[in-house]
Formats: C-alpha cells, sequence, structure tokens
C-alpha cells in the first residue's frame, strides 16, 4: 500500500552563486525557533568550514531541518558553484521540490540554468524566490519573466511553469506573495512550501529500500550515509544488504549500528524512521554514494545517475626544494598519500591515482576552484608538498581522434572591454556564439572555449575588465581538439644561487619584470622570483651585495627605492605556473620554482625538446 506521510517535507534550495541560499536558511532556521532567543548565532551558521567562511560560497551541501505548524520541513543547502555540480545532481534524489533563488537585480545566471534543468528532468516542483527585494537597483518583474523564460526553454510542463512566486528578503528575513507587499517575516514561504511541495509517498510494510546521496565523515565513526527512506522502515540493528545499480555483484551483508535524524543543525539519535525521513547511518564502513540499503529479502537497488567524471588534473608531489621541511608537519610521501585517500571519503568527484614514482600522486577534479580548496585545506592542517600546472584530461574517441573538454563561458563585462575580451579568448581557442546586451551598459558574452583555454584566464580576465567583469562557466561535453593554445606571453625571472635576498639585488632585478618577493625572503638556485616582461627567462642573482670600499658606504644604500612585490594568492599562483614549473606550498609560503633547479641541466632538457 502506497501512502503518503503528511507531517514531512523536503526540499532542497538551489541558487546561482551568491543570490543568497545559504542567509535564506539562516532565516528559516531562526524564525522556526531553532535558536534560544538570546543565543548568539554566526552569519552563515551553515557554512562551516573556514574556507566556506572566507570566501562566501558554500561547498558540501549540508542538511538540516525545521519544524512548522507541526510539520518536519527538511532542508538541504546546496552550492552554487559548476565545479561542485555534482553535489546538486544527488542532493535532488532526497528531495520532493526546490526553492529556486534568484537575485532580484542580477537575474537568471548560467548556473540558476544549469540546477534547475537538474530539477526539471527529475519532475521536481519548484517554488521561485525573488530574493534581495531590497536592494535598489531591484528589477523584480522582469527577473520573473527571465525566470520564466528559462522555465520555457528548459521545457518545463504545465504544472512545472504554474509555480507559485515568493519576493524575500533573507537579510531582513521577510517574504511575501506580492512584489508590492511588505512581509513581516517568513511565513508566507513556510506555507508556501506546505502547499505546493508534495509529502513524501511510500510503502509503510514493503522492504526497507534508503538510497545515499550523501557521505558524511566524522573522526570518531567513519563514514557517515545520509539518504532518504523510499520504502520500507529502518531500524538500529537491523541487518541490511548494500546494493548498487551500477554494479549488479555488489551484495554485502551489514548491520545499522546507529541511526540520526536532522533536527535543526544537530543529528539526534532516533530508534527507527520510516518512509520520506531523511536519516544519517552510521557504522558501515564501506557505504559509497549510490548505494540502496535494502531489507534481506527484498534486494533491490534504486537507480541513480552516475557521478559526474573529472575534466582537469595535477600532479601532488612530496616538496624536494632545498627549503622542504622547514615550515610543514606533514612532508613525507605516507602523509601526503595518507592524506589524498583520505580525502576520498567525502569527495567524491575527485580521483587519486598512484603513479610510477612513489613520491608523486595525479589527482583530477572538476575545476581549478575545486582542486585548490583542497589545496587550500591541506596546507592549513600543516601539509607540505609541490603541485604541477593543472592540465585537461583528454579522451579518445572510436576513430582514434583526440577529444577534449569543453566549456560554456557566460561574460558579463561593461562595453568598452568587450573588444579586448573577445580578442583574448579568440587566442585561446574560444568561439564567440552569442552577443547581446545586459542591463547597466553591460555586454553579456557567449563562448564555447576548451577547458583548458580558460586555466590561467581567469586572473588576467579581472585585470582587463578592471575588475567590473563577472565569468562564470559550465561544462559543455567532449568535443574534437582544437589545436595549440600558446599560455604566457612572459618569461620567468629565476635566482641564480641560494641565500636571502637583499635590497640591492632586487633593485637590479626589478628593472628586468615585476617582483614576487621582498628582501629577506630566503631564495634558492631555479627558484622564480618575479615575471619578465619579455618572453624568455632570465637568471638574475638577488642575493647580491654591493662591494664596500674605503670611497663607497654602506649608507647611500638605503636610497634605493623598491616597487612593492606583487604577492600572488594561492588561485594566481596555480594560474601563473608553466608546464615546467611547480608550485611549492607550505603553510606559511607559496614559492614558484623551476621542475629542474640546476641551471646547466634545465639548458640541457629544453635542448633536447
Amino acid at each position: 500500500m502506497m501512502q503518503t506521510r503528511e507531517d514531512v517535507r523536503n526540499i532542497a534550495i538551489i541558487a546561482h552563486v551568491d543570490h543568497g541560499k545559504t542567509t535564506l536558511v539562516d532565516e528559516l532556521l531562526k524564525q522556526s525557533g531553532v535558536f534560544r532567543e538570546n543565543q548568539e548565532i554566526a552569519e552563515r551558521v551553515m557554512d562551516s568550514n573556514d574556507i566556506e567562511r572566507e570566501r562566501g560560497i558554500t561547498i558540501l551541501s549540508k542538511n538540516t531541518a525545521v519544524m512548522y505548524k507541526n510539520t518536519k520541513i527538511n532542508i538541504i543547502d546546496t552550492p552554487g558553484h559548476a565545479d561542485f555540480g555534482g553535489e546538486v545532481e544527488r542532493v535532488l534524489k532526497m528531495v520532493n521540490g526546490v526553492i529556486l533563488v534568484v537575485d532580484a537585480f542580477e537575474g537568471a545566471m548560467p548556473q540558476t540554468k544549469f540546477v534547475l534543468r537538474k530539477a526539471l528532468e527529475l519532475k521536481l516542483p519548484v517554488i521561485v524566490c525573488i530574493n534581495k527585494i531590497d536592494r535598489p537597483e531591484a528589477r523584480a518583474a522582469e527577473v520573473v519573466d527571465e525566470v520564466l523564460e528559462l522555465f520555457l526553454e528548459l521545457d518545463a510542463d504545465d504544472s512545472q511553469l504554474d509555480c507559485p512566486f515568493v519576493y524575500a528578503s533573507a537579510k531582513a528575513g521577510i517574504a511575501s506573495l506580492e512584489e508590492e507587499e511588505q512581509g513581516l517575516d517568513m511565513t508566507p514561504l513556510f506555507e508556501t512550501i506546505l502547499d505546493y511541495i508534495p509529502a513524501p509517498k511510500g510503502d509503510p510494510e514493503a522492504g526497507t529500500q534508503v538510497l545515499i546521496s550523501t557521505i558524511d565523515y566524522s573522526e570518531y565513526v567513519g563514514r557517515i550515509g545520509v539518504g532518504k527512506v523510499d520504502n520500507g522502515t529502518i531500524k538500529v540493528n537491523q541487518e541490511v544488504i548494500i546494493c548498487n545499480h551500477h554494479e549488479p555483484d555488489k551484495q554485502k551483508k551489514v548491520k545499522v549500528s546507529k541511526l540520526y535524524e536532522f533536527d535543526g543543525l544537530n543529528k539526534v539519535e532516533v530508534k527507527e524512521a520510516s518512509i520520506g525521513s531523511i536519516v544519517a547511518i552510521s557504522g558501515i564502513a564501506d557505504i559509497h554514494i549510490g548505494d540502496t540499503l535494502c531489507s534481506v529479502d527484498n534486494i533491490s537497488p534504486i537507480p541513480f545517475q552516475k557521478i559526474s567524471e573529472p575534466t582537469i588534473a595535477m600532479q601532488f608531489i612530496v616538496n624536494d626544494s632545498p627549503l622542504a621541511g622547514q615550515e610543514g608537519k606533514f612532508v613525507t610521501s605516507r602523509h601526503l598519500r595518507d592524506r589524498l585517500f583520505k580525502e576520498l571519503n567525502t569527495d567524491v568527484s575527485l580521483r587519486v591515482e598512484e603513479t610510477e614514482s612513489t613520491d608523486s600522486f595525479k589527482v583530477s577534479g572538476r575545476g581549478e576552484l575545486h582542486l585548490s580548496v583542497l589545496i587550500e585545506n591541506m596546507r592549513r592542517e600543516g601539509y607540505e608538498f609541490a603541485v604541477s600546472k593543472a592540465e585537461v584530461l583528454y579522451k579518445t574517441d572510436e576513430n582514434g581522434k583526440r577529444l577534449e573538454p569543453m566549456e560554456l563561458a557566460y561574460i558579463d563585462v561593461p562595453e568598452e572591454f568587450s573588444g579586448t575580451v573577445i580578442e583574448k579568448l579568440g587566442q585561446r581557442k574560444g568561439e564567440l556564439q552569442n552577443m547581446g546586451k545586459a542591463s547597466g551598459g553591460y555586454a553579456r558574452l557567449e563562448f564555447s572555449i576548451p577547458s583548458r583555454g580558460l586555466i590561467g584566464y581567469r586572473g588576467e580576465f579581472l585585470t582587463d575588465t578592471k575588475g567590473n567583469g563577472i565569468l562564470n562557466t559550465i561544462f559543455d561535453g567532449y568535443a574534437p581538439y582544437k589545436g595549440d593554445i600558446q599560455y604566457r606571453k612572459q618569461g620567468s625571472l629565476i635566482a641564480f644561487e641560494a641565500g636571502e635576498a637583499i635590497t640591492y639585488g632586487l633593485y637590479n632585478a626589478q628593472e628586468r619584470g615585476t617582483l614576487f618577493i621582498s628582501p629577506g625572503e630566503k631564495v634558492y638556485s631555479g627558484m622564480v622570483v618575479g615575471q619578465n616582461g619579455k618572453g624568455e627567462d632570465i637568471e638574475l642573482n638577488v642575493c647580491k651585495k654591493k662591494q664596500l670600499t674605503n670611497t663607497r658606504s654602506s649608507s647611500a644604500d638605503e636610497a634605493l627605492r623598491l616597487t612593492p612585490p606583487k604577492v600572488l594568492s594561492l588561485e594566481q599562483a596555480l594560474d601563473f605556473i608553466d608546464t615546467d614549473e611547480l608550485l611549492e606550498v607550505t603553510p606559511q609560503s607559496l614559492r614558484i620554482r623551476k621542475k629542474i633547479l640546476d641551471a646547466t641541466a634545465r639548458k640541457r632538457a629544453s635542448i633536447k625538446k
């Protein structure tokens, strides 16, 4: 017997980056009384890890639950970045509807389209929440039209087109159903969820079926599987079989040792859970995303789509520079290996492979942001290692032709800069597909471009548009190889000997280009200390002291003026390095170096090439 469970609603909140998903979840939590009145709450409670807070982005999807009028609403906050798109696709399997958050000024953006398409394909009902209506330049009515156009473009059916619109300001904590009305609180949104999002259905009498959609990891209990109970009930100490739609041979008997449901920001232990509940299960060591837990007498895995393949890779290598081991706690290849394989516990889009050398690992991910977040996390934990330039992963088709990953790039720039952007992307094998006007004197450009053409472009893009451009990309399948691209037109300035950089040496070096280091920094032979304005690499001695004689005093040196160095962030450094260079990453420093440190050996290698 199929039954509907009226006291539960399961929803996901989806949106483009920065349209206010996480802030909205905060307000729903506050207004449903999850926090005590006098409790101090951090902004964006859901973004729990440091990097998420600093960058203001959500990386991992998070579960939470609120009570409203005796109904439990399970809410999943999802990431908006294309690199973490794999997270969103799987989360939608757990819910019966979505709230699509759209910024009242920016309107429908590329990522809005991507996440909406996924929701519509799964036939999920959508509530559209026009957020930030209190922005001075908000244009809610136009944005509503844009969203409806998007629905039509994505072939939504009639029931989906007839979706409710809620106008909100998550920051102020208000929502209303009419654009002109000023809301008082979030009640209209809560009511719309109860009215419009269907309650979960299932057969409580049937055998257990729970599809695992996300994996959590804790130091104490190991892997925790999170998923929705589709049929039957699941109990503590119950014996279940793990099976998987994509691996028919996988069947393994395990025992459920602990069961949790979500309540506010906490996990609460429960003895059993029935249809429609979102549960967390611990005590099963090799539980993976896409596994179904079934009762012993009814083995039927639930289908789910495969996790998207990685498109770029870089080498993570044990640091072997002359300054190795001085700043990091974890420096050996065993440390590096264990840490990378541990990351696979929670990050499903990541691949780690051993290479011929025991000191080097090939790590593949969905994009530069995906891998730079991992590098930054490891660096903060005290790891020291080196990484190579990101390279794309190629495939070959049945005729032996080489295929490469492509991206669609959507760019909003002030019109005066559009010429520069078109020219730069043209050199990187980008093809202009579409050109239109966006609001406020901006041009909107759409390009189809190889993924490798975008590697190292973001920093340059921000410089070219004086910080006013917006660049969004979405993976767009594989296409035949488009030909070679010249990445970097400038060469590197390379330190000639080991020692400490001295003002006198740097003063002479800065005429040759832009420096990355200040006086007093340790350097070694083969380390890149700056960027040459011209195309070739130059070796310099930045540790050079001035010869002192009785006619030359050391105080005359103080008049030397140094231009402040360009200090590269992790992303800028990853963008800057060339294929024959490595980035040395330690908890305190980022140093760029040549793969081959010895100058003579380096020359020999380039002649051989």
